[in-house]
């Protein structure tokens, strides 16, 4: 039986280009990698020194007018032309001495703008050589240094050199509260430079206050419609996105949107990466609608403002694909995660966060398709990325570590699935707050593992607690909210409580067709599972429609060869054989069997399931001999995956016994039923 199940998303990055104040500080913020950087013109320790240096003021005229030029055209995202005046400004600032701060800010602007453009090789030594003009120049306590430090921090944080990033900005923290005071704009730089450090370290403790402090600062020192100010709503909106406090979110997107498009326009980057924050809350409120055309706009400005193989443009086709992906336009999604993919690697590195995101991605769409080879080789990949970057305790380690559950839970081998599943429940519950939705997922992936074996009284706990923690963070009408109850309506068929089985199936199927429409698979899932309810209670004339609008739905979803395609199969074929209409059965369950046997292999307990269907088709019609080589390999199977007492076993062995009696062979019947019994009384014994 084909169950609901909904991937983990990785945490997927998202970049935004500067921002602007006096000393213009700059955002590249990211939900992985989210720094800051400062372009500047001339701050306020640069220009009083170098008013004592004789000059000729048509060059520095020159100089300024190329340097502020260049800022324009790098605000406006126009990076060629910005590009070229900021080299012939550093052309003409070279020729002011090799300690001039304003070579040392030229250096810096130009530094950024090879940042911004993901060329770090070329941003690095920019940087150091003014920041040891700086220190030279104005000493190493000045604030000119705390923007050259600052922006040497971003540049490591993008690199994934994170310990060589944090010293840095704590460095120019300290500067800038001593020598600006603790409420000054540029100190509120630093201090969202640093929360952003630390949320991509998963320090989300430390990283939460120093968001809002940052915030209240710009809102104390800064006009409402600032830029700065936009991009600390932004980045503390990123935050609560990813703690999966969407309601405070919302708010913050909508504003810094409102602030980017008045100040720099509707096809600015800036913009274009609130407006996928903002796709982002109404994506995880299941509001697909309202989601999709800003990520659509988010990706249209970012290919005309960027080049195209720029990595804020995989971000946009990435975020458009998970939306795809949770529509089931899995044909859709596939190509936009595969260009994303190939976009991170050729600009960022093989071993970079965001590839890892991107493998996590690629491996869910390869996964609902049935290419479980193909996305565990992705996901050992992620795994490693993510453990060698971030650490063995970081969040997205659990993203991975709860896919690779997945994989291993549908492939039958649930100790695996059960190690993953808990070592991501670990370090969630350590690292994520206690009404995270991806806490739901986790509990919902481990009281899947537990039913599966059987063991429903520990599978119960962990649906309770999952939908909980799903119905408090998300809502009740969420599609979260309806795997959990569609699980838990199967839990308690199970235990034998139609009835309350029934009402939380057609709780699930109604939030599932209002929020994703007739014709996505999880619908089909709903419907297939309630039909199996009218079937044990023999209810077939209902059962018979609802199974075979699932099956149309797979099909078109999946094609003719996915699993789901084969589960939808099994379902219809035994109502017909309930229904005594045998030549209708055997066919599909044939199909299914060809279809499981070469998406999971020949021993895995689905299979099993479908020998056992096969089996009973040919009992029920006195074609034993036909049906015995069927219980065997069904048995075989089930013994080698399942425990002694798992409910699939039980009905496999009462199958095949009855089947020895029919044929009058009750000794065979008696020893096979006594083997089975065996280990509940061993464990018995042990108990005693």
């Amino acid at each position: 039986m084909s169950l609901k199940i909904k991937w983990p998303w990785a945490r997927e990055s998202k970049t935004e280009c500067p921002e602007r104040t006096d000393e213009v500080p700059s955002s590249f913020t990211s939900r992985f990698s989210d720094a800051h950087s400062i372009l500047s013109r001339l701050g306020p320790s640069e220009s009083a020194s170098i008013e004592d240096q004789p000059k000729a003021d048509s060059t520095h005229s020159l100089w300024e007018r190329c340097n502020d030029n260049g800022l324009e055209f790098f605000h406006k995202g126009q990076y060629a032309k910005a590009r070229e005046m900021l080299e012939t400004a550093l052309k003409i600032a070279e020729s002011f001495g090799p300690d001039d701060q304003r070579l040392a800010t030229n250096l810096n602007n130009l530094a950024e703008l090879h940042r911004t453009q993901i060329d770090y090789k070329a941003a690095e030594p920019l940087y150091q050589r003014a920041l040891a003009i700086r220190e030279k120049v104005c000493g190493p306590d000045d604030p000119s240094v705390a923007t050259s430090l600052n922006n040497l921090g971003a540049l490591y944080e993008n690199m994934g050199r994170y310990s060589e990033a944090e010293p840095l900005y704590q460095r120019a923290l300290e500067i800038n509260e001593k020598a600006l005071g603790a409420n000054h704009p540029y100190v509120a730089t630093i201090l969202n430079n640093l929360a952003l450090h630390y949320n991509v370290r998963g320090m989300f403790a430390e990283a939460e206050p120093l968001y809002k402090r940052g915030l209240e600062i710009r809102q104390e020192t800064l006009p409402s419609d600032d830029a700065d100010l936009a991009t600390s709503m932004h980045n503390l909106a990123e935050f609560y996105c990813q703690q999966g406090k969407y309601a405070e979110a919302e708010p913050l997107f909508h504003r810094a949107v409102a602030i980017r498009q008045q100040i720099l326009g509707s096809e600015h980057p800036e913009v274009a990466s609130s407006l996928d924050g903002l796709g982002d809350v109404y994506r995880a409120r299941g509001d697909y609608q309202q989601a999709e055309p800003l990520y659509t706009q988010a990706l249209v400005i970012r290919e005309k403002a960027l080049w195209s193989d720029h990595p804020d443009v995989a971000t946009s086709l990435t975020h458009l694909a998970i939306l795809f992906d949770v529509r089931g336009k899995y044909s859709e999604a596939e190509p936009l995660l595969k260009r994303a993919l190939e976009i991170r690697e050729q600009v960022l590195g093989p071993i970079h966060r965001d590839v890892a995101v991107s493998l996590n991605h690629l491996a869910e769409v390869l996964y609902v398709q049935g290419h479980y080879d193909e996305a565990e080789v992705l996901l050992k990949r992620a795994l490693t990325i993510n453990e060698t970057v971030l650490g063995e305790d970081h969040p997205s380690v659990a993203d991975t570590l709860a896919n690779m559950g997945m994989i291993r839970k549908i492939r039958g081998r649930y100790a695996e699935a059960e190690s993953f599943y808990m070592r991501a429940l670990s370090i969630r519950e350590r690292r994520l707050w206690a009404e995270h939705p991806d806490l739901a997922e986790t509990l919902n992936g481990l009281a899947e593992v537990h039913r599966l074996q059987g063991q429903l009284e520990e599978a119960e706990s962990f649906y309770n607690r999952a939908l909980q923690i799903a119905q408090k963070s998300l809502g009740d009408h969420h599609t979260d909210s309806a795997t959990i109850l569609s699980n838990l309506a199967l839990l308690r068929k199970m235990q034998g409580n139609h009835s309350e089985a029934e009402s939380l199936y057609n709780q699930a199927l109604g939030i599932d067709r209002l929020t994703l429409g007739p014709d996505h698979p999880d619908v089909a899932t709903t419907m297939s599972n309630l039909a199996r309810l009218y079937r044990e209670q023999g209810r077939y004339e209902e059962a018979e429609p609802l199974l075979q609008q699932a099956l149309q739905v797979r099909e078109r979803a999946f094609g003719p060869a996915h699993r789901d395609v084969a589960s939808a199969l099994i379902n219809l074929a035994d109502i017909y054989r309930l229904r005594g209409q045998h030549q209708e059965a055997e066919p599909l369950l044939k199909r299914a069997l060809q279809i499981d046997e070469h998406c999971l292999g020949t021993d895995h307990p689905h299979v099993a399931t479908i020998l056992n269907s096969l089996a009973l088709l040919h009992d029920s019609q006195g074609r034993y001999a036909e049906a015995e080589p069927f219980y065997k390999r069904a048995l075989e199977i089930s013994g080698k995956c399942l425990g002694a007492n798992h409910p699939d076993l039980v009905r496999i062995t009462d199958n095949y016994c009855r089947l020895l009696k029919d044929t009058n062979r009750r000794a065979e019947a008696f020893a096979l039923a006594s083997k089975a019994k065996e280990p509940e009384s061993q464990a018995a014994d042990t108990a005693s």
